[in-house]
């Protein structure tokens, strides 16, 4: 008894099926996600939940390797593992059973609905639409290739536009009849996915708070901080400046996009332990008596000689007014920063009410706050790494115990007490590089927030510890640029650096990772001279 051909696509067509329809998946996903601002496109809500169950070593492990560009390498990670599966569902649909492809779509989309679903913040059960039409949609563009299929499979086997045996063709099914029909049909299923794809991004671009953030008029300071004096920059080609421009300051965080808040929506809440609960809109906010500070942010994730740091000048109403003017309770000894995201990091109330200039933050450098960096308002505690103080994106700040919340770093093993600890940094001459015999001068930046830096010293090869001369600084708050004279010999020579602070505290050279608690050591490199 005859058969009735089966649905077989050569196998490009069939991998490109696939790729097809997880695309037309995607960009209607995308489209629905742009007709609200509590949707999201699936691939951001599991990149999210990624990043929440990485372990600390993998969080490591990709600011090592990537630094501030772990979360688009997260992003194409996550692409190039859609695009492997997208093959393998279309090979199984178009070559073995339609019915096993379309499973495999449905349970991607529902693994982008559990993560749309499990967001921090909590979520309305509708966050899970852009998933299912998404889904919907790729399992029929599936089922229409399909039948394509189908269709010329069996034109093929009764003799249409070839017969059977025809040479070209095994099994009478020739490529070119996919080609111009099977493949007219994926071709425009692709560009109908482009279209979807950017109709959505056009769609979101509504939701963003550049506009909000463009129409903010920054407050005056009660008192403006004088400019900062010429010698806090050492005058040496290739040193880091001392202010860090708004566009070069390190982002890391949680977010894997930056969540736009417009400033006419925005609430701030004080909560918890307190005697008198506090909601201030944006204009009640900055309507507050506003101070300036110039405060250098460390990153937990800084390794020896890294990058992660930087400093600016801050825009804010103090935190200890608002906590007094809230009440502070008794028993109370965590503050907690709430993002809007539901984000959340904490550090110890006497922190917050030593006297330090702990800020809620509406302007950096001059400007509101970028949207990348919190807009439209977050924490600044000087000498804390930012795991446990820097929240952007600051919807609610809560008292509470440390026994009773476990922040979001702390359920990840990381350490509840983040004092920045005293580091230095060799930032000219490069590691490796290659410098002239004679006067080479070797300069860098050194930091303890809140303590303030005393001397910095340099070592050559195993030699004696020489003092640095300091920069200027305008507080204990910043870092201080140091420059050393160096009368360099031929050959190939080790620097290296140490600070000590004004407690008296010398740099330790033990080294130490960054988990859990900031990493420790002297910053080394090697240099030729000729």
């Amino acid at each position: 008894m005859e058969q009735t051909p089966a649905a077989k696509a050569p196998f490009f067509i069939a991998i490109l099926g696939g790729l097809v329809s997880a695309a037309v998946a995607l960009a209607v996903a995308e489209l629905i996600a742009g007709l609200n601002s509590a949707w999201r496109s699936p691939v951001l809500d599991v990149g999210d939940r990624v990043i929440d169950a990485a372990p600390p070593f993998v969080k490591e492990f990709a600011i090592d390797t990537f630094g501030t560009n772990d979360k688009p390498a997260l992003l194409i990670g996550i692409g190039a593992f859609l695009a492997l599966y997208a093959l393998a569902v279309g090979f199984v649909a178009l070559r073995r059973s339609l019915v096993a492809g379309l499973v495999g779509i449905a349970v991607f989309g529902l693994i982008g609905a559990w993560a749309s679903n499990g967001r921090r913040a909590g979520a309305p059960w509708h966050v899970v639409l852009p998933s299912i039409g998404g889904t919907l949609a790729g399992m029929g563009a599936l089922v229409l290739i399909h039948r394509s299929v189908l269709a010329r499979s069996a034109s093929a086997a009764t003799g249409a536009g070839g017969g059977p045996g025809d040479s070209n063709a095994p099994g009478g099914l020739r490529r070119r009849q996919f080609l111009g029909h099977t493949g007219t049909l994926v071709g425009a299923l692709g560009a109908g996915a482009a279209a979807f794809g950017g109709l959505g991004r056009l769609l979101g671009s509504r939701f963003s708070a550049t506009e909000s953030r463009k129409e903010v008029a920054l407050p005056s300071p009660a008192e403006a901080l004088p400019e900062l004096p010429a010698g806090v920059n050492v005058d040496v080609e290739g040193m880091t400046t001392f202010v860090t421009p708004n566009t070069d300051f390190y982002r890391i965080d949680t977010a894997l996009t930056a969540p736009q808040v417009l400033t006419s929506d925005y609430k701030l809440r004080i909560t918890g332990m307190v005697d008198n609960e506090i909601e201030l809109s944006y204009e009640e906010l900055v309507e507050r008596e506003m101070i300036e500070v110039d405060v250098t942010l460390t990153c937990v994730s800084n390794e020896i000689g890294g990058r992660l740091v930087g400093n600016a000048r801050w825009l804010g109403t103090r935190l200890d007014d608002l906590l007094n003017e809230a009440g502070v309770q008794s028993g109370a000894d965590q503050v907690v920063g709430r993002s809007v995201d539901g984000f959340e990091c904490g550090f110890p109330v006497s922190v917050a009410m030593d006297g330090r200039d702990a800020l809620v933050a509406v302007g950096m450098n001059g400007e509101p706050l970028p949207i990348a960096h919190g807009f439209p308002v977050r924490l600044v505690v000087p000498g804390l790494y930012g795991y446990v103080s820097a929240t952007k994106w600051l919807t609610e700040i809560e008292l509470t115990t440390f026994a009773a919340l476990d922040h979001y770093w702390l359920q990840r093993g990381w350490a509840r007490e983040a004092p920045i600890k005293l580091m230095s940094r060799i930032d000219t001459p490069r590691g490796l590089s290659t410098v002239p015999a004679g006067t080479v001068p070797i300069a860098g930046v050194a930091w303890r927030q809140t303590i303030g830096v005393e001397a910095v010293e340099v070592q050559i090869d195993d030699g004696e510890w020489q003092p640095a001369e300091l920069g200027e600084v305008p507080s204990d708050d910043t870092w201080v640029q140091w420059v050393f004279p160096w009368e360099a010999e031929v050959g190939r020579h080790t620097l290296r650096v140490r600070a000590t602070d004004k407690d008296g505290s010398i740099q330790t050279d033990e080294r130490a990772e960054a988990i859990p608690d900031g990493a420790s050591g002297h910053h080394q490199i090697v240099v030729t001279v000729e």
